[in-house]
């Protein structure tokens, strides 16, 4: 793969960061796709889109080895109207204007994958959910109906793109924990150090999660591999429960107790900070079926050796 060009379509946010570097760092020719190119960027080229309509940038899917497609506004907001509609329509259509420029190319990406999201599958405590038994859906308690709509009508979009020739993965991807400032990881650990890194509403509810190196190298596994389409779940083979995760972080940061998080507290401190409770109290245990079964190996299994790593790379 010395010689492989990737495509990273809304590579400029965190998960298109870990790849950049990582494809770059194994000799990997990567353009990234952006709104706001950065002239400055030696490593890779960056090239100017509006993620819904063609335009030159289109050219560059031209003998690509593989397209990534990370674009999306962030759901770390209010669901008002107006986020509704920016959310949904960023995938939805970038998704869109992917396949369009696919279908122009003489000669069209060998693998195109296409973000999506382990939210899709619904709440649960009693039962993991893979690619084969996993049960798709929304569930009151959990207040993620829209969060499960976007993900069908993102997926749907995928499915609908006619591209012959080009391999098509869905990556539903869980919780990716990284060392940058982007990452979620830093910010619980934040919490854990200020005392308030406790339990967050019934603690029952399942995170899944990956470390940033198994992501990235599931990616380049998923590329590599020709047998390998459709959906796949990106996430740890373990998934814990919130109380024991942060646990987990506590201990990884040297903090011996916190204060738990009520669910009101939850509501009235996502009203304050401009986000939604849903992307803490969905109990989200999905495992990694179809990644297992191909033979990928994970680094970081367990998540207590995830934040070990990631806890010595923060404080460099």
């Amino acid at each position: 793969m010395n010689n492989v060009r990737i495509i990273l379509a809304g590579g400029s946010g965190f998960l298109g960061q870990i790849l950049s570097r990582y494809f770059t760092g194994c000799g990997r020719g990567i353009v990234v796709l952006t709104r706001a190119p950065n002239r400055t960027e030696k490593s890779f080229r960056e090239i100017a889109w509006d993620g819904e309509s063609l335009g030159d940038w289109a050219r560059e899917l031209d003998g690509a080895d593989a397209l990534i497609n990370l674009a999306g506004v962030s759901v770390n907001c209010r669901y008002h109207a107006r986020n509704r509609r920016l959310i949904l329509d960023s995938r939805v259509d970038s998704t869109r204007v992917l396949g369009q420029a696919i279908a122009t190319c003489a000669r069209p990406p060998r693998v195109w994958l296409n973000s999506s999201t382990a939210t899709i599958y619904k709440h649960s405590l009693d039962r993991a959910m893979d690619e084969a038994t996993g049960e798709i859906g929304a569930t009151p308690e959990a207040k993620d109906a829209f969060s499960v709509e976007v993900a069908c009508a993102w997926e749907r979009a995928f499915e609908e793109a006619h591209t012959s020739g080009t391999r098509k993965v869905a990556l539903r991807t869980a919780m990716v924990l990284g060392a940058g400032r982007n990452s979620v990881f830093p910010v619980l650990r934040r919490l854990a150090r200020f005392g308030l890194g406790g339990r967050m509403a019934s603690g029952k509810q399942f995170v899944s999660w990956i470390h940033e190196d198994d992501f990235c190298r599931a990616v380049e596994w998923l590329i590599e591999r020709d047998d390998l389409s459709g959906a796949v779940n990106l996430a740890a083979p373990n998934p814990v429960a919130n109380a024991e995760m942060m646990r987990l972080i506590r201990r990884v940061c040297g903090v011996s107790s916190a204060l738990p998080a009520t669910r009101w507290m939850l509501e009235a401190g996502a009203f304050l900070l401009r986000t939604e409770t849903e992307l803490i109290i969905k109990s989200r245990r999905v495992i990694p079926g179809r990644l297992m079964a191909s033979g990928f190996q994970f680094r970081f299994p367990e998540l207590e050796g995830a934040l070990e790593n990631l806890v010595c790379h923060v404080d460099r």
